[in-house]
């Protein structure tokens, strides 16, 4: 995805949780396949839980909560 903006993007780690970057962002998975997310901010998962990897979908919750 080429970047216009020389701008940094901002990439926040939470510990037990998604990893947080500022969109819009391109996510190239293990298989090569790309998917793409014109958000403001997208949550990465990052525990592979999710039902809608690599997005966050709050999975996690249920296995810390448990």
């Amino acid at each position: 995805m080429p970047d216009a903006s020389r701008e940094p993007r901002r990439i926040t780690i939470q510990r037990d949780g998604p990893t947080l970057v500022e969109g819009p962002v391109e996510v190239v998975l293990e298989d090569g396949t790309t998917v793409t997310s014109d958000r403001f901010c997208v949550a990465l998962c990052t525990c592979r839980r999710s039902r809608t990897y690599p997005w966050c979908d709050t999975s996690h919750r249920r296995r810390t909560n448990e």
